[in-house]
């Protein structure tokens, strides 16, 4: 009985992860995004960039892609962690073991613009 319950349980843990989430990308869902080719990309400087380096106004640099991820620092799972490059370029941290693919699809929703070299 034990067991029929358990699995039970990690079969809605495994379809509220895994199943759910596609669902809702492949379903009638409005998407919005942002062409590139649209409308003219913000260029910021790093100096720019690291301008916003607190937890009430963070911007990251990601492969030289400018992120404004202030409304996600309280809800970042990892704490804190996402404030160690606030300002700064994050690529390394952001492509870690430790994030789940669907972070991949998450942060564009903060991206403003492109890094000027």
């Amino acid at each position: 009985m034990v067991m029929i319950v358990v699995t039970l349980i990690l079969g809605a843990i495994f379809v509220a992860l895994f199943l759910i989430p596609r669902a809702i990308k492949s379903g009638d869902a409005k998407v919005v995004q942002t062409n590139p080719s649209s409308k003219a990309t913000k260029l910021y400087t790093k100096a720019e960039v690291s301008l916003h380096n607190t937890r009430t106004d963070c911007w990251i640099i990601i492969k030289d892609k400018v992120y404004d991820v202030t409304p996600y620092v309280e809800e970042h799972p990892g704490g804190d962690a996402i404030l160690v490059h606030a300002g700064d370029d994050s690529t390394e941290g952001f492509f870690g073991p430790q994030h789940a693919t669907r972070v991949f699809d998450m942060v564009d929703e903060f991206y403003i613009g492109d890094l000027k070299r």
